[in-house]
């Protein structure tokens, strides 16, 4: 299966089914009352995390994600079965985002979900409008409709250290090295064409470690396959920079690969780091430490530099426990962090209720989140309907605003672009 990590998909939730208009028939009984039943609900699209999926590759033939409809009520009250919800099996690490940027779900855990479209309410049937004012009802709600939207899925791995470096750096062989990852690995660059995961045991605590595939000058603005891999380092809070010492300049390489960090996400540059200098198995003593040197002339004071050889198993002990200790480091700074934002905060702010009335140029538009709600289960073509809806307004206070912006008799009264009705 190819490795894919980036889809846009189409999401729609199932449509609310129809309120019924019924009204009792039985022997003997020539005007029953209304027992027209509420239609179900549309059923829900959820993602849900699976660590058994590592790959978007689903998604190229499956463009679409569709929640089952609501059914319409029946009569004698019968409510509508309700449709099912569509559950999205996706990689542990899937963010789904809008067309404008908005994140609704960001993944990062086997097992847990994320509803992405809502299904619509069902209807209620004439029976729910039985009053002491108005006991025949000849009207029900329409069912709301699904929401329906294009999302991006992205996966973006989710490991303990993030393995970078240039083209043929090694990052493969010391992946393949240190844990059960089996990548591909060859002598020449972008061997590596998907990111690689790989546990590497550290006494008695493991770490996740993925190798990027190689970065090139340039791949922050999309060079070679830039974006694709970079977005793969956004979760990892150690990264570990992998220096071919074969390199014509070494601190240049350093150099480069930070820059990119950078220039795609600048927190990524601040983010602890440790760096191997690969390939030294055949060097001697004097030139490792000269490259070496050169090396901490350009790197952030303190950060740790180690001379190793992949292919050898040289000097590897005691980088898997430096980089066990800074990701120990990373995670108690992600849980202090974490205990902060879990305080919950208050507000009072509750838009629902909210409307507003606007002059157009035949009458008034009336938005706002509850009365747009309202006028999609409004049939227009029923006259009884819309005068529940004119009660609603009235209650909400829109027809004295109407008023008071002196609405004329004929003049339009628009919801939204829900439905109309004459004033």
């Amino acid at each position: 299966m190819h490795f894919i990590d980036k889809v846009n998909v189409e999401v729609k939730a199932g449509d609310g089914g129809n309120g019924k208009v019924s009204f009792r028939r039985e022997k003997f009984i020539s005007k029953g009352g209304p027992d027209g039943g509420d239609g179900g609900d549309g059923g829900d699209v959820i993602l849900v995390a699976s660590r058994n999926e590592n790959t978007l590759a689903q998604f190229r033939y499956q463009k679409e994600l569709k929640a089952k409809p609501g059914q319409p009520g029946g009569t004698s009250r019968k409510h509508g079965r309700s449709g099912e919800d569509f559950l999205v099996a996706v990689p542990v690490g899937t963010v789904a985002t809008t067309e404008d940027g908005v994140t609704i779900a960001d993944l990062t855990e086997d097992g847990q979900q994320a509803v992405v479209a809502i299904g619509g309410r069902g209807g209620f049937g004439n029976a729910h409008f039985t009053s002491s004012r108005r006991q025949a009802p000849k009207f029900a709600e329409k069912g709301e409709p699904g929401e329906n939207l294009t999302l991006t899925l992205e996966l973006k791995m989710i490991a303990d250290v993030g393995l970078v470096g240039m083209p043929n750096a090694g990052k493969s062989t010391l992946l393949s090295k240190l844990s059960n990852a089996r990548p591909e690995i060859a002598d020449y660059p972008f061997t590596t064409l998907t990111p690689n995961l790989g546990v590497v045991d550290v006494g008695d605590a493991s770490i996740l470690m993925a190798d990027i595939p190689g970065l090139i000058e340039g791949a922050a603005e999309g060079k070679g396959l830039g974006h694709d891999f970079l977005r793969h380092v956004e979760r990892t809070p150690v990264i570990l920079h992998m220096i071919d010492a074969y390199q014509e300049d070494v601190a240049s390489a350093y150099s480069t690969i930070k820059d990119e960090l950078a220039a795609y996400q600048p927190a990524l540059a601040g983010r602890p780091e440790v760096i191997a200098l690969n390939k030294t198995e055949g060097l001697d003593e004097e030139i490792t430490e000269d490259l070496l040197n050169q090396l901490k002339k350009v790197t952030p004071a303190k950060t740790p530099i180690f001379a190793v050889s992949a292919q050898s198993g040289k000097g590897l002990d005691g980088l898997v426990y430096e980089l066990k200790k800074k990701v120990q480091q990373a995670r108690t700074k992600a849980d202090k962090q974490a205990e902060k934002t879990d305080i919950p905060v208050l507000t009072l702010t509750n838009t629902e209720g909210q409307w507003k009335v606007e002059k157009s140029d035949d009458g008034f538009v009336i938005t706002g989140p509850k009365i747009e709600q309202f006028a999609r289960r409004t049939d227009f073509a029923n006259d009884e309907a819309v005068q529940r809806l004119r009660d609603i307004m009235k209650k909400m206070g829109i027809m004295h605003e109407l008023l008071r912006q002196e609405v004329m008799p004929g003049q339009t009264i628009r919801v939204s672009s829900h439905g109309s009705f004459e004033y």
